[in-house]
């Protein structure tokens, strides 16, 4: 490289010295948004034979309002993990959001209010796992475990195991049941949360900056960027979007409980890591993750339908995980080994 080319690369802006996707990185994208097209379309195919209920227009929009907390919470989450983290305390989060809301609503609060002051609550909450992740250098792992006690804890405090109860005259509720020209509001709210994901992930300087956070920390820290307050602000994302998870659910329940979410992040990681993003970080997919999570609740609704045993669902979806990493593991760590 000659002295010009040098000068013109330091002073090109941030965005453009952040690493490039690679034709190999366009291709494992595609590749596993394709093959978890294929997946879900089988899996599609098999429930449809077993049962003649599950292709009917009420079984789908069901399916699809019933997975509007998945979605959004796995958008989020695909930022998270394609800078090489994770946040286990998503469902504990959804539970605490749901159960303040009812308390709030319960208080008297407007509900416009309950829904911001939730939205913020998830915010400093994942603000406060990500400065200890970012800043502190302790293991994303540890943290959000540690978050997944203590807030399901305090939810469990507050309501003392019990459900609390949302007034159904309140407009609130509408948020998780109403319908619009034929869809499901919450369905409307998760398309639209997705679209900005995927706008964010693909079309933006944050974007790049979260991919090569989890492909080379250092390039990119290198290239001018505040590397640290980035990984802070995707765990700010990712509170938020369990927090709205939260508000939806208790909406669409007429109840917050404690108990809600559990196991909530299995499921969101199944569908992260189904749909192509990469554990080891520096790789995502928007689309794949959103085939990924319709992926999990086809299974859940295909079972339910097919009358097996309910307690088969996280058999299914455990094993579903640990092929997904398997095979995660065996598309990447050739691309990891060569960082």
């Amino acid at each position: 490289m000659n002295a010009t080319s040098s000068s013109a690369d330091m002073a090109a802006p941030p965005s453009s010295r952040v690493r490039k996707k690679s034709w190999k990185d366009v291709a494992l994208a595609n590749g596993s948004v394709v093959s978890i097209a294929l997946f879900f379309i089988a899996v599609c195919a098999v429930f449809s034979l077993i049962t003649g209920s599950f292709l009917t227009t009420p079984n789908l929009l069901n399916i699809v309002r019933q997975s509007a907390p998945l979605l959004i919470v796995a958008a989020a989450m695909t930022f998270v993990i394609t800078t090489g983290g994770i946040d286990l305390s998503v469902g504990s989060v959804l539970a605490l959001a749901a159960t303040l809301s009812a308390v709030l609503l319960q208080a008297g609060l407007p509900w416009p209010l309950v829904v911001v002051a939730m939205l913020a609550l998830g915010a400093a909450i994942g603000a406060l796992q990500g400065f200890f992740i970012a800043y502190e250098r302790i293991p994303a792992f540890i943290v959000t475990l540690a978050g997944l006690s203590v807030i399901r804890g305090v939810a469990l405090l507050i309501t003392g195991g019990y459900s609390i109860p949302v007034e159904p005259t309140s407009l609130f509720v509408s948020i998780g049941r109403a319908w619009f020209l034929g869809v499901p509001v919450p369905a409307l709210l998760a398309l639209a949360v997705l679209i900005v994901a995927y706008l964010a992930f693909n079309q933006t300087p944050f974007g790049r900056y979260v991919t090569g956070i989890g492909a080379n920390t250092e390039a990119v820290r290198r290239a001018g960027v505040d590397t640290r307050f980035m990984t802070l602000f995707v765990y700010i994302l990712s509170g938020m979007a369990a927090a709205s998870a939260g508000i939806i659910l208790a909406a669409r329940l007429g109840s917050g409980s404690s108990n809600s979410g559990q196991g909530f992040e299995l499921d969101v990681i199944a569908a992260v890591v189904l749909g192509g993003t990469s554990l080891f970080g520096g790789r995502g997919t928007i689309i794949g993750t959103v085939l990924g999570a319709l992926t999990v609740a086809v299974i859940g609704n295909g079972l339910i339908l097919a009358h097996m045993s309910p307690f088969l669902t996280p058999i299914v979806t455990g094993t579903i995980i640990l092929i997904a990493i398997w095979l995660n593991f065996r598309l990447f760590k050739g691309a990891v080994r060569s960082r």
